[in-house]
């Protein structure tokens, strides 16, 4: 064990190299590329040239045995592998990822750097066994009130990952949580989801003196380490929330490791009451190393053109009914039918069979549906049957809001779309820009009146397009 730890002390600072990049000349030309992480294909161009990357921590990668095990309070945990950087390695060996990504490998190393940290300090991070006790938790609570959040605890930072859409964050997120000891206190979750989960809690302890005190002691019970997919902040009640539900979880001892699309200081930018959720942003800032991918390439726009399909046009909706009788099968009955979402609460569904449902858009995101109700949708449903998607602009901003979070859901449970739209996905969402893209291109309050100026949803709106 010891030379185990002695080891991970010697990798480490070549996993917190910051160097420049620095390539060996080769070159290959790829034609396939296959990302193992769930279902998701990628096809490349025969002209494109990859150049191999070298990293320092590539040198060191394979320093800690395969079959290394720890210790705790008499609980044997048996390490996979090496961790996030070597399976990161055999996969590029095995051709299942691309090779020359200087930006993914930055990111593999922070996550490496995390893994040994958390592999040394598995004990005092409370990793293994039950969680924590009243009267522990009173304790905390109480020091917590004179001592700065770093000062107790075990001191082992999260990890705050952003970037661009489709470069790979959830797949190297994904990657280093299945990495992990089975026997961890571990959740790998969406935010949607996530926040889901803590309003149905706080509805079940309504009329207790600081309910979001109860819940982030029983989300950090469950699990020590948090790793949150899709990071952001678009409703005033969540913004309101976070600040204070992660103040406790942190108080906890929690690790949190997210992905987002936004930087922590534009997380929730220009929202209602933004002054209340700064704390959360210096909180998030001291509790996580951040770090952001910086890499340009959108590899989920390569993706296979089978996995959906999207039929532009007013006057299409022939071909998505015929589209959607050949997926139920010839004699199979498409039926109204009824799922339950969360608190008692059921969505009605105007056709389904077989696992794929039928809505037209105004009847799932005209409606005051959201998350939950999606979630609800696609645990019972595989695919998705969505007629006359229209174009987004100021008009119906809400009904874009809702159609951002249905793409997120379906993406998160793997479901499938079919769709007829107004537009190509690019033109559905050309009238919702940012502050600086409307100040690029000169909008101003006199004519604005078919543009709609969201930052929320002018950063999301390139996660939708991506999907």
């Amino acid at each position: 064990m010891r030379r185990v730890i002695h080891v991970i002390g010697q990798i480490r600072p070549a996993l917190n190299y910051r160097g420049s990049s620095a390539y060996d000349g080769s070159s290959k030309r790829h034609n396939f590329w296959s990302i193992m992480n769930s279902w998701r294909v990628y096809s490349l161009s025969r002209n494109v040239e990859i150049r191999r990357y070298t990293h320092p921590s590539y040198v060191m990668s394979r320093a800690i045995s395969a079959n290394t095990s720890r210790v705790s309070n008499g609980v044997m945990t048996e390490l996979k592998g090496d961790g996030p950087l070597v399976e990161y390695e055999r996969r590029i060996a095995a051709g299942e990822l691309l090779d020359g990504d200087a930006c993914q490998l930055g990111t593999i190393g922070e996550l490496q750097r995390l893994n040994n940290d958390l592999v040394a300090n598995a004990e005092a991070c409370r990793l293994i066994g039950c969680g924590t006790s009243e009267r522990a938790a009173r304790s905390r609570w109480f020091l917590s009130r004179f001592v700065s959040q770093t000062a107790y605890g075990s001191g082992v930072k999260g990890l705050y990952l952003y970037g661009g859409v489709g470069t790979g964050k959830t797949m190297l997120m994904d990657l280093f949580f299945d990495q992990l000891p089975c026997n961890w206190r571990k959740k790998r979750i969406h935010f949607h989801d996530l926040m889901l989960n803590v309003h149905f809690r706080l509805q079940k302890h309504k009329g207790v003196e600081d309910p979001l005190q109860v819940v982030a002691k029983e989300l950090s019970d469950e699990s020590i380490l948090l790793c949150l997919d899709e990071f952001m902040v678009t409703d005033v009640a969540d913004a309101l929330i976070l600040n204070r539900l992660f103040r406790h979880f942190f108080i906890n001892g929690a690790i949190l490791v997210a992905t987002s699309n936004r930087a922590p200081d534009n997380l929730y930018e220009g929202g209602l009451q933004r002054d209340l959720f700064l704390p959360f942003i210096a909180t998030l800032k001291e509790r996580c190393v951040v770090h952001e991918i910086g890499s340009y390439v959108d590899y989920r726009k390569m993706t296979s053109a089978e996995q959906g399909f999207y039929f532009v046009g007013k006057h299409s909706s022939s071909f998505l009914e015929q589209k959607f009788r050949h997926l139920i099968g010839e004699y199979a009955a498409a039926l109204p039918q009824e799922v339950e979402v969360v608190m008692g609460r059921k969505l009605q569904v105007p056709m389904g069979a077989n696992g794929c449902a039928y809505f037209r858009f105004e009847e799932l995101c005209d409606k005051p549906l959201g998350a939950a109700d999606y979630f609800g949708l696609f645990k019972n449903f595989h695919t998705l049957a969505l007629e006359g998607v229209p174009i987004f602009g100021l008009w119906n901003k809400s009904a874009a809001y809702r159609f951002v979070t249905l793409v997120d859901v379906m993406y998160e449970n793997r479901g499938r779309l079919l769709c007829t739209a107004e537009g190509t996905p690019v033109q559905l969402f050309d009238r919702i820009v940012t502050i600086t893209e409307a100040n690029q291109i000169g909008v101003t309050t006199s004519n604005k009146s078919n543009i709609c100026v969201d930052n929320e949803l002018g950063f999301a709106k390139e996660r939708s397009i991506s999907r």
